[in-house]
């Protein structure tokens, strides 16, 4: 195999120890002008430049005669001096972030994602590839096994190291790769097979696991009615103490979960915690379709050398948000209750943010490069998230569309539509034609629609849009300690005083990480980053904070000390009421049958109940 293709990579652990892969790529015929070969700047799926070739630590050139002279060009190139003959490149890649972007390897696992060890030979990107997966010798690796949707040789075993098969550099590094000792379930959907590869201790009762994943690939399926061409799908899922992630691909996803995350022997029911997780697995599964296939026309042909922009991102990553949740409810994994309880946190999360009237979500997608994957302390103010906004305007454009179309439409007949015309035709999604398929599918114009809430700031307006499924959208004060086990009164609560910062624990005291935008302590002069000690001359952390706060009323003016830099600063603060901005979506319970047969049709599209 590595004889017939143009470009041949080989990867080896060279030190687990040390975290080294020593990576090659060999080219038959290289550019007889000096081949240039270069990493990757960033990972489709994760929009920020990281830069993957700051781990390289060495890199050298061979030909059949020898040395070739090898120098870097810019931060992540390197040109070859010229030559005829097959030419081979050779780095050492260190190896030790535990995320689901990059690469890991010690002598317990290893990991990695292509953009982080794969050089790309400019211009042969798009020719066939093969990749030798090289068995470890090191003892402490003894037994380990290979997991990755990257197509195999005839000669190499299921899960075993050996040669791989790419169609073209896009190809090869879609594919990540989980090597170690992993505990293995496996369950049909689609007519063909997903592998669960769990890494990582855990005690994780895996059929379960491949039971109410199966539902939920199912359901996606059905949806869409058809999986794209695929052989089969692997989740690979890395179980650690206290970790969260998830990254699509083509034919695998790789999540970081934690150990309690995963369900459990003799656990029934579904908790929080197994919840969480299988929307994560849900959110990457449906990827296989929105973004991987039906993509921005941006994405069509990725440029990895720099920042792609798109005012997209809302569609592709919410609307992707909106369906992981709903998938769980429309599998009869949860209850109609459980899911209106993850779409009020989703709802809280952006009603708590100034920021979502300072920017849309179109500039939120066009600027996730510089702020989503960046934040500072004052990102709530000035920005909103395109998953969490976006999910609700996924949520709110669903709804449009179904009132408008008299029930006719959905934003499920949306989602297939792109699939036909724009995901299985291999074409790229143009600007604002999603705007224009959901006003077609509504029989209505959404131009002012879409001009205030993807492109302007307006808050949606859910409690008009889900009326008719017999939902009540409801807004009140965040509870308090004194509050848990119960429901908050905003009649009677609206004199609990906010201070009106986000904060952690600091030895000192309490850490600001958040000065809110008009809240009391901004205007009182607080700044993010100030450490918070005595209010009123009551020693204060991030433990007893709220209490001390909650025995004033709004209006009440404090003392508080607060450390800036190393400097013992006082100020005034006029406590505020607290704002409402805690989002609860409630079953209406004496809905009539037309609001009940909306709402089965948006939770279960089958007619079942299961609230």
């Amino acid at each position: 195999m590595a004889e017939t293709n143009a470009v041949h990579y080989r990867i080896f652990l060279k030190d687990p120890a040390a975290h080294l892969f020593e990576v090659s790529c060999r080219v038959t015929v290289p550019d007889p002008h000096g081949q240039a070969f270069a990493l990757p700047a960033w990972i489709p799926g994760s929009y920020m430049v990281r830069d993957f070739a700051r781990n390289v630590v060495a890199i050298d050139a061979q030909c059949a005669s020898g040395p070739v002279d090898i120098r870097k060009i810019d931060k992540s190139t390197w040109r070859c001096a010229p030559y005829e003959g097959p030419l081979t490149v050779t780095c050492l890649i260190y190896a030790y972030e535990l995320t689901v972007r990059s690469a890991w390897l010690d002598t317990t696992r290893g990991y990695f994602n292509g953009t982080s060890v794969f050089l790309a030979p400019r211009g042969m990107e798009s020719q066939p590839c093969s990749v030798e997966i090289a068995a470890p010798v090191h003892t402490a690796c003894a037994n380990w096994r290979v997991a990755t949707s990257l197509p195999k040789a005839p000669a190499t075993e299921q899960y075993g190291f050996g040669l791989y098969q790419a169609s073209d550099y896009d190809d090869l590094i879609d594919h990540p790769v989980e090597m170690g000792r992993f505990d293995l379930v496996s369950f049909k959907a689609g007519g063909i097979s997903h592998d669960v590869v769990v890494s990582g201790r855990h005690r994780a009762d895996q059929p379960r696991l491949a039971r109410d994943l199966q539902r939920i690939c199912e359901t996606h399926i059905g949806m869409f009615g058809e999986l794209p061409s695929i052989e089969r799908y692997v989740f690979l899922v890395m179980a650690v103490g206290d970790g969260y992630g998830g990254l699509e691909h083509r034919a695998s996803c790789s999540l970081l979960c934690k150990r309690s995350d995963l369900p459990m022997a003799g656990q029934e029911q579904i908790g929080e915690d197994y919840r969480t997780f299988l929307g994560l697995c849900s959110h990457e599964y449906f990827h296989t379709w929105n973004v991987k296939r039906i993509k921005p026309e941006a994405f069509v042909a990725y440029d990895l050398t720099r920042e792609v922009h798109t005012r997209q991102l809302w569609a592709f990553e919410g609307i992707t948000s909106y369906y992981d949740d709903l998938a769980l409810v429309r599998s009869g994994l949860i209850k109609e209750e459980s899911y209106l309880e993850l779409l009020g946190q989703t709802a809280t999360r952006v009603w708590r943010i100034p920021g979502r009237r300072m920017q849309s979500v179109a500039d939120s997608s066009f600027d996730a490069w510089i702020k989503l994957y960046k934040p500072d302390e004052n990102t709530p103010n000035a920005a909103v998230s395109y998953y969490s906004k976006g999910a609700l305007l996924a949520l709110a454009v669903d709804m449009r569309i179904r009132k408008d179309s008299g029930g006719q439409r959905t934003l499920d007949d949306l989602m297939r539509a792109l699939w036909k015309e724009y995901g299985a035709a291999g074409r790229g999604v143009p600007e604002g034609a999603i705007e224009a398929m959901a006003a077609t599918l509504a029989g209505v114009d959404l131009t002012d629609f879409f001009a205030r809430y993807l492109h302007g700031t307006d808050d949606l307006p859910l409690a008009e849009l889900l009326q008719p499924t017999g939902v009540r959208f409801v807004l009140r004060a965040a509870e308090n300690e004194a509050d848990k086990g119960g429901k908050a009164d905003v009649e009677q609560d609206d004199k609990r005083p906010a201070l009106g910062a986000r904060t952690s624990e600091n030895p000192l005291g309490a850490r600001l990480d958040t000065v809110l935008s008009t809240g009391a302590a901004e205007l009182a002069g607080l700044a993010g980053g100030d450490i918070l000690v005595a209010i009123d001359g009551i020693r204060i952390d991030k433990r007893n904070l709220e209490k001390v706060i909650n025995s004033y009323r709004a209006g009440d003016k404090v003392t508080a000390h607060a450390f800036r830099r190393d400097e013992l600063m006082v100020f005034s603060v006029e406590l505020q009421a607290a704002p409402l901005d805690t989002c609860e979506f409630v079953l209406v319970q004496d809905a009539n049958e037309t609001m009940l047969t909306a709402r089965r049709s948006w939770l279960q599209p089958n007619g079942k109940n299961n609230g």
